[in-house]
């Protein structure tokens, strides 16, 4: 009688051929989301600077003071969700803080959690500068 099945070598090429597969393919997709990560907090950024900027436009040249109060809680909101709050925070393993928001400009920062190391972190600067 003839056994039918699968030798125990044969399965080890197998899970070998898997391992190195898996080996090759993880590395690719953790850069993957660290891009759109990346990607994510860059358009962020830019969504609060022309919110900030379209503020300044309606207000006599006036950047706002407050995302909470003069970008989000304005009828109508310049900003669809305040991106500061620690609520929203971290989005996509990113943090966003506006240290400096005073009538004469703005200055937000996209900082990396810990889930990204190596991530770069992002500021924008009145006029829409990205660094």
């Amino acid at each position: 009688m003839k056994r039918r099945g699968f030798t125990l070598v044969e399965i080890m090429i197998v899970v070998a051929i898997i391992a190195l597969l898996a080996a090759i393919a993880i590395p690719n997709l953790l850069r993957a989301r660290q891009n759109a990560a990346e990607s994510n907090a860059q358009a962020t950024l830019r969504t609060i600077s022309t919110a900030c900027e379209s503020y300044a436009a309606a207000n006599d040249g006036n950047y706002p003071t407050s995302v909470t109060t003069d970008l989000f809680g304005a009828t109508p909101p310049y900003v669809n969700e305040d991106y500061t709050l620690p609520a929203n925070n971290p989005r996509q393993g990113y943090t966003f803080v506006c240290g400096t928001m005073t009538v004469g400009g703005y200055s937000c920062t996209a900082t990396p959690g810990t889930a990204f190391a190596t991530a770069r972190t992002y500021t924008i600067t009145t006029g829409g500068v990205l660094q």
